[in-house]
């Protein structure tokens, strides 16, 4: 039992091992060439878990990034395809964070899962950047919802 309980203590320590099995799937997938689009994305997702409190995870399309209409294309047929299985992932993300958050060393490991639900779900075109950008986005968002308003 005592050694279940030190195994249990370290989990939450050791993010930084699945930042690296994370981001080289997304290389495999990469270079497979065929899943491309979801081996950018993963490879975004792992950039995130190696500092998951300084960085966010946001859609292309909020940096208003041009891309080819033809890979645009090919994302939204990998994301479908790939939906079921963000799905199943998506929820036993959740079911993860719940009881990581049960224990008071995990609360933090709970935040991280809970802020990558939405890419469980759909890797595809997101991109890791700094918080200060995400909030930016964010606050301009809610400045153009005001000016709808007023």
């Amino acid at each position: 039992m005592r050694l279940l309980g030190n195994i249990l203590w370290h989990i939450p320590f050791l993010g930084f091992v699945d930042a690296i099995i994370v981001y080289l799937l997304g290389l495999l997938l990469t270079i497979t060439v065929v899943a491309a689009p979801l081996g950018l994305g993963l490879m975004e997702y792992g950039k995130f878990l190696f500092a998951p409190f300084s960085h966010a995870m946001i859609s292309k399309s909020d940096l208003n990034i041009e891309q080819n209409a033809l890979w645009q294309g090919y994302s939204f047929i990998i994301m479908l395809i790939y939906l079921p299985l963000g799905l199943i992932l998506a929820i036993i993300g959740i079911f993860q964070a719940i009881g990581l958050a049960l224990t008071i060393v995990g609360i933090p490991v709970a935040l991280v899962v809970a802020k990558s639900l939405t890419t469980y779900l759909n890797p595809v075109n997101k991109k890791c950047v700094d918080v200060t950008v995400a909030q930016e986005i964010d606050r301009q968002r809610a400045q153009s919802q005001i000016n709808k308003i007023i």
